[in-house]
This record gives C-alpha cells, sequence and structure tokens, in this order.
C-alpha cells in the first residue's frame, strides 16, 4: 500500500536519530545511499556531499528535479572554557532558549561525547534572576560527561575548537498519530521521497519525465541544492517543511503549498498545478507564505538555474525547536508527491 504513512514514520525515525548537521552530515548521506543502493538504485555523491538518484522516465527531454535535505541544526566548539566547559557556535538559524537543557554529542576526531547544554548561571539557588539572564553564546554552555576541571583536561580527551556538535532529537511516535522529535525539518521530507523511490522500484512504475531526486547536505546554510541541476531540469520541487504560527494558513494535518518566501514568490503556475493536483486527488492542502524562511528551490534560483520553481511540505510545528507533525499531513504530501511526479510538466 502506499502511501503506507506508518511505516514513512518509522523511516524519520531512523533519519532523526542519525547526527548531521551542516558541514558534518555524511552519516545521513551515507544512511540514505546504502538504503537506496538496497533497493536497486544508482547513487551519485556530489563534491559538495549530497546524493543525486536519476529514475529515467518516457520523456528524456524535460526533466524535473525534486530535493529534499538531510541536514540539520546545530553547533561547533567555539571555545574550551577554563573550567571545563564549552561555548558553541550556532550552525544553522535557531533561537538558543531551544536546546537549552539539551542532551547533545560532542563528535571529535576519536570518540563521541555526551554531554548537556546548559546556562553558565542555571542553578537557581546560586544566581538571582537566573531566568532574566539573555540567552546567547555567553551564557550558553556545553556541559561535558567526563571529569574535566580544566581547559588541559577537555584538551586531553581530543576536544577541541571545531568539533561538531549534534543535539538530542528525542524522537517519539504517539498512538494519536502525532511524531515530535527535533530534525523533522527535513528529515520528514527525505524519509518521504525515500518512500517514494521504494514504491517506484517496487511497482516498476515508469514516470512521464526523467526524474532527479537529490538529497541535499547544506541547506540549513544556504546553498545545499543550488547545483548538480542537469539542463535538461525544467522544474524543481523543494520537499521541505510548512512553517507554522500566527498569521499562518498552514497546520499539522494538510500539505503546505508555499507561495512566496523571504525570497519573493514560486513560481505562479507551477503552484497552481500543485493545487490543481490536490484538488483532483482530493488531497487536503492549504496554501501559505512563510515570511522568515529559504528553500534549496530559491537557492537554486539564486544560483542562476533557469527552472519553474516550487515548495511544499507537511505542516510543522515549533520549526527549528521540538518540532511536531501527524500522520496526516505526511499522507497528504506522500499523494502530492506522488501525484507530481507523475504528472507532466507545465508549458
Amino acid at each position: 500500500m502506499y502511501p503506507n504513512v506508518k511505516a514513512t514514520m518509522e523511516e524519520i525515525k531512523r533519519l532523526v536519530e542519525i547526527p548531521g548537521p551542516s558541514g558534518f552530515a555524511f552519516q545521513a548521506i551515507e544512511y540514505v545511499k546504502q538504503t537506496l543502493a538496497e533497493e536497486g538504485y544508482d547513487c551519485v555523491i556530489t563534491n559538495k556531499g549530497g546524493l543525486l538518484v536519476t529514475v529515467k522516465g518516457q520523456d528524456d527531454t524535460r526533466h524535473k528535479y525534486l530535493t529534499a535535505h538531510v541536514d540539520t541544526l546545530g553547533a561547533m566548539v567555539k571555545e574550551i572554557l577554563p573550567y571545563g566547559r564549552l561555548r558553541l557556535s550556532m550552525v544553522g538559524g535557531f533561537n538558543w532558549n531551544s536546546v537549552e537543557g539539551e542532551y547533545c554529542e560532542i563528535h571529535s576526531d576519536n570518540k563521541v561525547f555526551t554531554g548537556t547544554i546548559c546556562m553558565h548561571e542555571t542553578s537557581v539557588h546560586v544566581y538571582r534572576g537566573a531566568g532574566e539572564i539573555k540567552r546567547d553564546d555567553k551564557h550558553i554552555e556545553v556541559r561535558i560527561d567526563e571529569v574535566v576541571k580544566t581547559e588541559e583536561d577537555v584538551q586531553k580527551l581530543g576536544i577541541s575548537v571545531g568539533d561538531f556538535v549534534s543535539f538530542a532529537p528525542r524522537c517519539e511516535i504517539t498512538p494519536s498519530g502525532f511524531i515530535k522529535s527535533r530534525h523533522l525539518d527535513d528529515k520528514a521530507s527525505a524519509a518521504m521521497l525515500i518512500q517514494l523511490l521504494r514504491h517506484i522500484k517496487a511497482e516498476s512504475i515508469e514516470l512521464p519525465h526523467t526524474t532527479h531526486f537529490y538529497f541535499s547536505n547544506n541547506e540549513e546554510i544556504g546553498y545545499g541544492g543550488n547545483s548538480n541541476i542537469p539542463e535538461q531540469v525544467v522544474e524543481y520541487i523543494a520537499v521541505d517543511m510548512g512553517a507554522l504560527g500566527d498569521g499562518q494558513s498552514s497546520d499539522e494535518y494538510t500539505v503546505s503549498i508555499c507561495a512566496k518566501d523571504s525570497s519573493g514568490p514560486y513560481h505562479y503556475a507551477l503552484r497552481q498545478h500543485l493545487v490543481q493536483l490536490c484538488k483532483e486527488e482530493g488531497i487536503d492542502y492549504k496554501v501559505d507564505i512563510y515570511p522568515y524562511y529559504g528553500s534549496d528551490a530559491s537557492a537554486a534560483m539564486h544560483a542562476g538555474y533557469d527552472v519553474k520553481h516550487g515548495l511544499f511540505g507537511a505542516g510543522i510545528e515549533s520549526s527549528h525547536a521540538m518540532e511536531r507533525t501527524h500522520e496526516s499531513s505526511l499522507e497528504n504530501t506522500e499523494k502530492l508527491i506522488y501525484a507530481y511526479v507523475l504528472s507532466p510538466v507545465i508549458d
């Protein structure tokens, strides 16, 4: 059965548990490579470290291109403090308060160490007004789960400036149909593309157009999907999260189709094509504008590619923090991805 949303949620869980901040997403890329190779796909790792899979279609002159990114938010060690803690430099855009109290891993060259991200002034029994202190890179630190009392103690462990720090996902699938976890942006979409590729292979489906599937690894820092686009590509779809909050029409139960983000409007005719597919297939959808957002598709446009670009995905609550979506949003998104790849390119 396709889509099988329960299987998709289990695939998401496997993906989010693989650490992969932007610049350090090679383990997630390798997982996708092995998974799709087992299905019989030829996978190409780009020089940038992304993964490209091409499915030849009936029309090999006008191609489609779909992306999802497997890189996540994270941090790097900025400084080793004299008392044995770490100061961080942010990787990707998030608020420091969203990771306060989170468990983390420090990825040194020879070992992975665990720790907790916390305020220097955490103890309310010591620091009066601790709740009002600004959450920023001057006050947020990593408390390492090792006996370290000095900078030298930390260095002896092999931890150094530039080591990546990943955040614990804490993924749960609830009986009520929700999946809650860090990094649903955008491993939920990556899982959906993996599931689609499995279905195409299992059912020997021939697509109407040659279609490329790119799993990017630098989206959170702005340039994940802005290269490795064949000249035959005429349509580019970023499958990425829908942003939820006050003033937004998107929710956790429908597929969110983006009309505009901080980069400007998406291609009008392609957006209308996606809406029409939803109407024809009975897919629950919302059209929305994401005010502080950019995607692999907008990055491709900034790079100068002459393509029609679009963006849609599952609605993700509390983006760049403890995220959540519902199985119905995943199902509606998977249905739209499938309807799209089976549809002709627009004129």
